[in-house]
């Protein structure tokens, strides 16, 4: 697909993050779970897959056919950014072919003192065909995103950086950046039930991604197990 292609693949689409980290239960040092959550999701009909890791994207990408956000979780000590937080990575995720890349744009700086305005022209620079994500938490930083040039921005990091947070999917954020910003919007966190990914799009966001309510089985069933033992 060249990028027209994928834009206009996931518009108005449902975009399914398939991700497990070490410690969770659908980790494995072998691989091979990923791919075939990514290829339920494909069957079922979803238009795109989140994920992690360079072992995970390229098993995904063999596995199905849909166009992939890719990107690295790395921590460093530095800097408290962890999706894709250098120029490293980007150059690493580049190797993949994935279409998009995501990184962290909140307002913090990222590792070895770079600004986010730094490390997005040089990624442009070397890489200027690369469509690329803002992940977010707030408006003012979708507004930065926005303005340097980004062709995505995603709500993802909204509830997880600083004090704006909601009990389920922010509905306001996602409204507010489609309303006062021109950009393609996609609405990503605590999006729990299909009635709330629809609101999403009814709102005007670009595209949805849904991870935890659809590859995490942990967290599902323990939002089973919370609710019925509420007042027992």
């Amino acid at each position: 697909m060249n990028n027209q292609e994928v834009i206009a693949a996931l518009k108005g689409k449902l975009v399914i993050s398939c991700q497990a980290l070490p410690g969770e239960p659908l980790y494995t040092e072998a691989g091979g779970i990923m791919p075939l959550m990514a290829y339920a999701a494909e069957l079922a009909g979803a238009s795109g897959i989140r994920c992690n890791s360079v072992r995970d994207i390229n098993e995904i990408r063999a596995k199905v056919k849909l166009p992939t956000i890719g990107i690295i979780k790395q921590d460093y000590l530095d800097s408290p950014i962890y999706i894709t937080p250098t120029f490293e990575e980007v150059s690493t995720l580049v190797q993949t072919g994935t279409e998009i890349i995501a990184l962290d744009y909140t307002d913090r700086i990222h590792p070895n003192n770079v600004k986010r305005e730094e490390l997005f022209h040089q990624i442009k620079q070397a890489y200027p065909n690369q469509l690329l994500m803002a992940d977010i938490s707030n408006f003012e930083e979708a507004k930065a995103a926005v303005e340097i040039g980004f062709d995505f921005v995603g709500t993802t990091l909204n509830g997880y950086v600083g004090d704006e947070k909601t009990e389920g999917p922010n509905f306001d954020l996602v409204s507010r950046i489609v309303k006062e910003l021109d950009c393609r919007c996609i609405a990503e966190g605590r999006i729990h039930e299909p009635s709330q990914a629809r609101k999403m799009l009814e709102l005007g966001a670009f595209a949805v991604v849904v991870g935890g309510a659809i590859t995490r089985p942990l967290e599902i069933a323990s939002r089973f197990i919370k609710e019925i033992n509420k007042d027992r």
